[in-house]
């Protein structure tokens, strides 16, 4: 904290742990700003923007997508994942590609496993 206070620049600090924090921490804070949590519609849309234009996606169904209950930044990290998979299979991005590097998400997070919300 000592080297933040000195810093004489802007400093960000993000978590996705608030309530983790203790309030001496939070009272040096000029400024803390919430997003919430994204909605089924708005998670939807991210899948939609997930991947570049150009990107050779296969028949993705984006409201099965948008029920996994996933911030922007993990949406963020399956798909480039999954487009890494599609890459080396044929060059196309599906719904197995995505569903498999979900999986792997919500291991690395250790969220709990539905398996419906990856059968496919």
């Amino acid at each position: 904290m000592q080297q933040i206070e000195a810093y004489r620049g802007l400093a960000i600090l993000a978590t996705n742990l608030k309530g983790s924090m203790d309030s001496a921490f939070m009272r040096r804070l000029r400024f803390v700003i919430s997003f919430p949590f994204p909605s089924n519609v708005s998670r939807q849309e991210m899948w939609r923007k997930g991947f570049p234009a150009k990107t050779p996606i296969f028949d993705l169904d984006y409201e099965h997508l948008g029920q996994l209950n996933l911030t922007g930044g993990s949406i963020h990290n399956i798909a480039i994942n999954a487009a890494f998979a599609g890459a080396a299979d044929e060059g196309v991005v599906g719904m197995e590609h995505i569903l498999k590097a979900a999986w792997a998400e919500f291991q690395k997070l250790d969220m709990p496993i539905y398996e419906g919300d990856f059968a496919w």
